[in-house]
């Protein structure tokens, strides 16, 4: 399993979240200023070619993998589409305008697989040799939730993160900008920043596996957001709890309704956040 994992759709202004993701990655491992951008600029011209051709210009599942390894961090971004051609890739220098000349200017090593069924999968290596690494999760890889957030590919993102501490710097950022995209007011923004900062504080000494699992479903001045797998009871413990600096009081402060589900031997805490101004 990855140290992060996103599977959203190809819609273009999702390549920003994918930017936000990498942000926090790049907090948490130390990455300068210069490495980030650089990064930043390779996976997003690899989830530009996604957006604008592995579907032709229709709608499709973009997923984008992060790992934080020795002196590397690699990043594939994948489509199950239309792919990019085999004459492209091999001896069309000028990609198409879909930025394959850019990213093998950015990449220390890149390399493009044709996926069974159709797609692309292109992984990108950026040489990051004064970088931490990070822990992989190990055991068995578990489904993104579904069960509450909205199943529609347009308006849904799933995410799996691990270790459950990257979600630190990795998840208040992907919220927010969620939030902004869902037309909240800048405090009820401020507050979607609060409750995320919350729920990885608090989350990451409850989750019942060795990483975290996030579905965040987006519509117009409401936002979703359902976290786990979580012990039995933890929910609603966490819910319930009353200690000023618990997870309990910002729950209750700033969420609509909240929502509580199985998940097989675990369960899922669903919070609904709205702005009806």
């Amino acid at each position: 399993m990855p140290n992060v994992r996103l599977k959203l759709s190809n819609r273009p202004e999702n390549v920003l979240l994918v930017r936000q993701t990498l942000s926090g990655v790049g907090d948490a491992i130390g990455l300068d200023a210069l490495e980030l951008n650089d990064i930043s600029t390779a996976v997003s011209e690899a989830c530009n070619n996604v957006a604008v051709h592995a579907y032709g210009g229709g709608l499709g599942p973009l997923e984008v993998e992060i790992d934080a390894c020795a002196d590397a961090l690699v990043v594939v971004v994948r489509d199950h589409g239309r792919g990019i051609h085999p004459e492209v890739k091999a001896s069309d220098e000028s990609g198409g305008g879909i930025g394959l000349p850019v990213i093998r200017a950015l990449t220390e090593d890149v390399e493009f697989t044709a996926l069974d069924g159709g797609g692309t999968e292109v992984r990108m290596a950026f040489a990051t040799a004064k970088a931490a690494t990070l822990v992989r999760a190990g055991g068995e890889e578990r489904e993104q939730p579904t069960a509450i957030v909205d199943d529609t590919l347009a308006n849904t993102i799933a995410m799996t993160i691990a270790p459950t501490s990257l979600a630190r710097t990795v998840l208040p950022r992907v919220m927010c900008a969620l939030a902004a995209r869902a037309y909240f007011s800048t405090d009820r923004i401020s507050d979607t920043q609060t409750l995320a900062d919350a729920l990885v504080a608090h989350t990451d000494r409850s989750i019942s596996a060795s990483h975290l699992s996030v579905g965040v479903s987006v519509a117009p001045r409401n936002l979703a957001v359902c976290v786990g797998p979580l012990p039995p009871g933890r929910a609603s413990a966490l819910v319930l709890d009353v200690d000023e600096d618990s997870l309990g009081p910002v729950i209750r402060r700033l969420i609509d309704h909240h929502e509580i589900s199985p998940d097989g031997s675990s369960e899922m805490l669903a919070l609904h956040l709205a702005d009806p101004r």
